[in-house]
């Protein structure tokens, strides 16, 4: 495939630059010139197609004039080019208020973005070859979009990329259970690189949901994004830019959290969220102020406080949550209960420790409930790893076909016909009160190991204790008398 050679070949010259280390700054820097060539291409194509448009780059820094031209600037005027002209024109865009403004993508995606190249000539290389893919070419779009999922895939060595990467099967499950239609709200609270999003969008697309220029313009218009970190934000504006989102403005660079839970008002309300908050994470001092009912550092539980807020009446969610959330005390236990009062729990898939290898080995799980009813009934459904494999791997992920058994069981959006079985058991919400909410529910179908008569196990263990201690007597013993020799 041409664009997998031709991304490969730019990793291979970055490799060469002292100033690039590692794959976050390689990522970054690979994202920032792929934006500028992307937007390019898109804005081409709109000024043909749409009366008046202009660019929201300046013309001087736009791509086609400035890297374009394979003989065009190199060496330290090429770098002396970025550094002190364009980065801080792109980072000092002024922006208006009004929708729609695609300088305020430019400038957020630039806000903390930095070229770490130190060699002009080789970042001229670079630029060179990014310019042999054409973004409004939609077979190369196509085949960039999935390598550039694939990069996304790869991420591991770039920090904790656990805390905003989840696998793409997971994301399509979820959206498909959801059943997204364009004109619903919805919402991912901490985007990543907005696997939820593509889900999708790809996913009302396969439905047919969208074959106009209306409905296209309906669907995007109903996305909401934010991402804290600023590799994930540029990664996940890029993304959009992919999958044909003209203003991708949508996408904010901001901590969901650092708003009191009071603030969010009823026009703010969503009709969908699906994400993954980040698990273990502990949010700065001060942000727990904001959740007085529910004080916490606790990222993952500080953000199930807020998904139940911004529900309207009927929306609905699916949430990735570790196995913590299920059976932990405290605050864990008053945000369960508030869940089960404000809206039907209606289901809770868990799924294997190995699902997010290589990132964390973290039994997690996926709630669906929707707002407005309290819970009756909570189905769970165990999701196993399938047969002939021990565990899902980076060379044996998760697919797709893996939830096929689950989504046959499901019962369609009425959930409808739903039975026990060796995977599947349903608990009544009294029997949640009665356990003080702890939702960590085992299998009942699954035959408990065996481990004997714990007073035959105890008088084996005295035993075994004493034989231990008779041997290291005759140890000392031993050794006692070799020293006296």
């Amino acid at each position: 495939m041409i664009v997998r050679t031709t991304v490969k070949s730019i990793q291979d010259i970055m490799r060469q630059d002292v100033g690039v280390d590692g794959d976050a700054q390689r990522i970054s820097q690979l994202t920032w010139l792929f934006f500028l060539k992307i937007i390019d291409d898109q804005d081409q194509e709109l000024e043909l197609t749409r009366d008046g448009y202009h660019s929201p780059i300046p013309e001087r820094f736009q791509w086609r004039n400035w890297a374009a031209d394979p003989e065009g600037m190199t060496g330290q005027a090429l770098l002396d080019f970025v550094n002190d002209e364009l980065f801080p024109a792109l980072k000092g865009l002024q922006v208006s208020a009004k929708p729609g403004d695609r300088r305020r993508v430019v400038r957020d995606v630039f806000e903390d973005a930095y070229n770490y190249m130190k060699s002009g000539q080789l970042l001229r290389q670079v630029v060179n070859k990014i310019n042999q893919v054409d973004f409004n070419n939609l077979d190369e779009r196509r085949h960039f979009g999935e390598f550039y999922e694939q990069l996304l895939n790869d991420l591991q060595s770039a920090g904790n990329a656990g805390e905003y990467y989840t696998p793409r099967a997971v994301t399509a499950f979820m959206v498909d259970r959801i059943d997204p239609h364009p004109g619903e709200i919805l919402f991912d609270p901490a985007c990543g690189t907005g696997g939820f999003l593509t889900c999708a969008i790809r996913h009302m697309e396969a439905k047919g949901y969208v074959r106009t220029p209306k409905q296209r313009e309906t669907m995007q218009a109903s996305l909401r994004a934010v991402e804290k970190k600023q590799l994930p934000h540029m990664l996940c504006v890029t993304n959009m830019l992919l999958h044909g989102i003209e203003d991708p403005s949508f996408v904010r660079h901001d901590n969901t959290l650092a708003r009191p839970l009071i603030s969010w008002s009823k026009n703010e309300r969503v009709d969908i969220v699906v994400t993954n908050p980040p698990f273990g994470g502990r949010e700065e001092d001060g942000i727990e102020n904001n959740f007085p009912t529910f004080r916490t550092k606790e990222t993952a539980d500080l953000f199930l406080a807020l998904i139940v807020r911004l529900l309207k009446p009927e929306g609905r969610a699916a949430v990735v949550l570790p196995d913590g959330t299920l059976f932990g005390e405290g605050v864990k236990t008053r945000l369960k209960e508030h869940l089960m009062e404000e809206c039907n729990l209606h289901t809770i898939v868990r799924l294997p420790n190995s699902v997010f290898k290589p990132y964390a080995s973290i039994g997690t799980n996926l709630l669906f409930f929707e707002k407005g009813t309290p819970t009756k009934d909570i189905w769970f459904y165990e999701h196993r790893v399938p047969d002939g494999q021990k565990a899902y791997s980076m060379t044996r992920p998760i697919r797709l076909e893996h939830f096929q058994a689950c989504i046959d069981w499901w019962g369609g959006s009425e959930r409808k016909g739903r039975e026990e079985g060796p995977q599947a058991w349903r608990v009544t919400a009294e029997e949640v009160k009665a356990r003080g909410y702890n939702l960590d529910f085992k299998n009942p179908h699954m035959q408990a190991d065996d481990h004997g008569d714990p007073e035959v196990l105890l008088a084996d263990l005295a035993r075994a204790e004493a034989e231990t201690a008779a041997y290291r007597d005759q140890l000392k013993a031993i050794l006692a008398e070799a020293l006296l020799r």
